[in-house]
């Protein structure tokens, strides 16, 4: 449950502090004095988008800090889950979340400290805390909204068959694009095959081989310079093995150091570098030889080779800057040819899978309108119930579900468009709640359905702002009886004009404006006793001092005292 909340600088708050407490927290106070900028703040503890335009005249920021006690230890697994630092264990667990907004509009949120994302923040409230105020009586109107109400209400069951046609459903879709995409691309490639196929035809008749072409620019080279390659080689291995070249020379050299050696041995490593010289340069003569041999002066292999130069030229211009670019171009091609090849296949077992995946999809449809029917009429007698102990004796709900035949008229919610029609009294034909229900009537309707969900869907905390508003007499005592209800099981915070709900409060915030035109620490107050009864004759007449209406509060108080222990005898029985 919240515990408290801290606001500085937002709205008419300059400065105050809530203390909440189990059971009913009414917040009472004048038109204007700042009832309903504390829920804002809460709002923006629960993520809500933030506003620079809220923050107080002369103050650079807003700030609001909020402590929580968590006592469940399910809430708390999924709040840690989320990645929420819980100060001590259930069922004494704090939480503190934080949320500070700049005059220059820049939002900062936080929790236990530490900044986080309003994402987050959002994600972590949801777990504590339901805000209704006149927006979401709003949405209610919206057929989405009622949708999500009765999964909720159906719990694990429907989210299960759910889960299971989200599976189906995404598979499904996938398997459909797939297909649109194959279908699409497969004239495109047909036609680039066609093109494809006459280059893969262009360079299999040329059959270039890796590097082809760097190594007949290498023999080009030899080829068109063999005349002056063969003289100057021929010389240099004239050099170094005719009779008076490098290689008789070292051999005497050779013979002079043997001698030498043989007197002084110091000599031997000069004479084995020596003798290595020689067998090298023997070697490298040899070699040259060899080489001025093999020198092919043929016109006929010259011209050969430039005819080959010639068609790998044009396969570069064509295909690539080199023959290996060209070789990877062919390898693409073949591909891309494949795969148009085999593009009847692929279309059959894309088609096979759409087939299959959209039984599937069907299937589990079926399933999940089934559990919604069977969810539906058990949530339209609980809040017809709930409407009759909330002064609306004759009305009735029911939930007409429309239920669409083949996936592609599904949506990502399923098979199913949801309708809460209202039938206000006996006799009357029931319109959907967006065009047959009335404020005071939703706001009723939206009481009704949190009971509803609050034994399905609990949440520890429910906040409603003017959940009273359009009714009174009769209808308001009923409304603040089943508020009080409601939160013998939740924490129910409830800003109220109302003093019929005001009275059945377990705790009792009176908001105030300062002389200045400010909310101040000083402003935001518990009442108890007179205090309270004073509270509850202003809201009554308007007349602090009007013993008629203390009588009155004092009757609303003592309506709400037996109320109380009804329910405490009820629990005990």
């Amino acid at each position: 449950m919240i515990e408290r909340i801290r606001i500085r600088g937002l709205g008419v708050i300059d400065e105050a502090e809530i203390e909440f407490g189990p059971g009913l927290v009414a917040i009472t106070g004048e038109t204007g004095a700042g009832k309903t900028m504390l829920l804002t703040g809460l709002g923006l503890l629960a993520g809500q988008k933030s506003d620079a335009a809220a923050v107080r005249r002369g103050s650079e920021r807003a700030e609001i800090d909020g402590e929580w006690l968590v006592r469940d230890s399910a809430i708390a697994g999924r709040l840690i889950a989320l990645g929420a630092e819980l100060e001590g264990e259930v069922p004494e667990a704090a939480l503190v979340l934080g949320r500070s907004i700049a005059a220059g509009g820049r939002s900062r949120a936080t929790v236990g400290g530490r900044p986080v994302s309003s994402g987050v923040l959002e994600e972590l409230a949801g777990q504590l805390v339901a805000i209704h105020g006149q927006a979401e009586q709003q949405r209610l109107r919206q057929t989405s909204e009622q949708r999500d109400i009765l999964d909720r209400f159906g719990g694990r069951p429907v989210a299960r068959v759910f889960q299971e046609f989200s599976l189906a459903f995404s598979q499904w879709r996938e398997a459909t694009g797939d297909l649109a995409d194959l279908l699409q691309r497969r004239s495109t490639l047909e036609r680039e095959a066609r093109a494809l196929q006459a280059g893969i035809a262009d360079i299999e008749s040329v059959a270039p081989a890796p590097q082809e072409d760097d190594l007949l620019d290498a023999e080009a080279r030899v080829l068109a310079n063999s005349g002056s390659l063969f003289e100057d080689v021929e010389a240099s291995r004239a050099l170094i093995a005719d009779d008076d070249g490098l290689a008789p020379s070292l051999a005497s050299i050779v013979r002079n150091l043997e001698r030498s050696a043989a007197v002084d041995p110091k000599l031997s490593d000069q004479l084995s570098r020596v003798r290595q010289a020689a067998d090298a340069l023997t070697d490298v003569a040899v070699d040259l030889a060899a080489y001025a041999g093999g020198i092919d002066a043929d016109p006929s292999r010259q011209a050969w080779v430039e005819q080959r130069r010639s068609e790998l030229s044009g396969l570069r211009r064509r295909y690539g800057a080199t023959i290996d670019d060209v070789l990877t171009w062919l390898d693409e091609a073949k591909e891309t040819v494949a795969l148009v090849d085999g593009a009847d296949d692929r279309q059959a077992q894309l088609e096979a899978k759409v087939a299959s995946s959209a039984e599937r999809t069907v299937k589990a449809a079926r399933s999940l309108t089934k559990a919604r029917a069977k969810t539906a009429k058990l949530l339209a007698e609980r809040v017809t119930a709930e409407l009759k102990a909330l002064a609306m004796p004759e009305a009735a709900i029911t939930i007409e579900l429309t239920t669409a035949l083949s996936p592609e008229t599904f949506t990502v919610s399923g098979a199913d468009d949801v309708a809460f029609m209202l039938q206000p009294h006996a006799g009357s034909d029931p319109r959907p709640l967006g065009k047959g229900a009335s404020g005071g009537e939703l706001s009723r309707i939206m009481l009704a359905i949190e009971v509803a969900l609050a034994g399905a869907d609990p949440v520890p905390t429910f906040v409603f702002d003017e959940v009273d508003a359009g009714i009174g007499g009769r209808a308001a005592v009923e409304v603040g009886r089943r508020l009080a209800r409601l939160a013998r099981t939740s924490q129910v915070v409830v800003v109220t004009h109302l003093p019929q709900v005001a009275a059945f409060a377990d705790v009792h915030v009176v908001v105030s404006k300062g002389s200045d035109g400010s909310v101040t620490a000083t402003s935001v107050r518990t009442v108890h006793g007179e205090d309270r009864v004073g509270e509850l004759v202003r809201m009554l007449s308007g007349l602090e001092a009007s013993e008629a209406g203390a009588e009155h509060a004092r009757e609303l108080l003592q309506v709400a005292v037996e109320e109380a222990a009804r329910q405490s005898e009820a629990v005990t029985t």
